[in-house]
């Protein structure tokens, strides 16, 4: 399998279950409490080991009792954590998720996740220099971001940014780019910020339940939603991201790596957890196998 490079966020996932979202200024009883391993980064990188791919993460985590579990959690799914620093000034990072109703809501305290610095990024540059494809989020700072995708630039390294949650992208850094992951509401400000036209040929837009649209050889695709008993639909990208980065580290096909993609994070939903659900290659290969039949 190929290599990928997974630099971004660790956070712990503080869940809580209700029937519903409450209104400003309302309490309301919540059925269930959770925490699970997350943050956008380290969801990614698990996905894409799961899925059979060498993981490299660059990150940062707090020496806290979050910060132990965490990368000791990496560890155990296969990732290689010698890029993730700690860090005795600032706390792990955490997020506040809300699931109700099929859907969720979120909130996030970066922490240590704003530790990795564009000096961080450098420390790891041989990391980088060796992956088959990097793969980045918008839970660490820009700065740090931009020197990373400059770096693989640098060493002729596909990068897929997975924009969220949503800031500004300078043009000189989309222009190094290789893939931008958005959802239906981020492209829809990228729309309005840049214009999706001049972007078409980068664009990978996932829209949930409807599936995924594309471009390839000038041509806008679609890959349909699939049908699956959702439980939890806080991964689901993530797991996308994780599973479509695996498949080009491994010189699949834009569209072979898409399809791919598309149904893990379909298997995703069908249980609790950021990355409760998240398939190994096998699973997703008996899925694809059985809604072909």
């Amino acid at each position: 399998m190929g290599k990928v490079c997974v630099i971004g966020s660790i956070n712990m996932d503080l869940t809580i279950e209700t029937d519903r979202i409450p209104a400003k200024g309302e309490t309301v009883l919540g059925n269930r409490f959770n925490e699970y391993p997350g943050g956008k980064g380290a969801n990614q990188a698990v996905a894409a080991s799961r899925l059979g791919a060498e993981v490299d993460f660059i990150g940062a985590v707090g020496k806290d009792l979050f910060g132990k579990k965490l990368k000791k959690h990496l560890q155990s799914e296969g990732v290689q954590t010698n890029g993730i620093i700690e860090t005795d000034t600032i706390e792990t990072g955490v997020a506040n998720i809300i699931l109700s109703q099929q859907d969720n809501r979120i909130i996030v305290a970066p922490g240590a996740n704003n530790a990795v610095t564009p000096t961080v990024v450098e420390q790891f540059e041989e990391i980088i220099k060796n992956a088959d494809i990097v793969l980045l989020q918008l839970e660490i700072p820009m700065k740090s971001v931009e020197r990373a995708v400059d770096i693989a630039w640098k060493h002729q390294v596909p990068v897929i940014l997975n924009p969220a949650p949503y800031q500004k992208l300078s043009k000189s850094m989309i222009e190094k780019i290789t893939y931008l992951t958005p959802n239906e509401l981020e492209a829809a400000e990228m729309q309005t910020e840049i214009g999706i036209g001049d972007l078409m040929s980068k664009l990978i837009i996932t829209k949930g339940s409807e599936g995924i649209t594309f471009s390839s050889d000038r041509e806008t695709k679609k890959v349909k939603g699939l049908s699956v008993d959702v439980k939890d639909t806080t991964g689901a990208g993530d797991t996308f991201n994780g599973a479509l980065s695996m498949q080009l580290a491994d010189d699949k096909s834009l569209e072979e790596a898409v399809y791919f993609a598309n149904a893990a994070a379909a298997l995703s939903v069908t249980e609790r957890g950021a990355q409760g659900g998240m398939p190994t290659k096998q699973a997703v290969i008996d899925f694809i196998e059985k809604e072909v039949k």
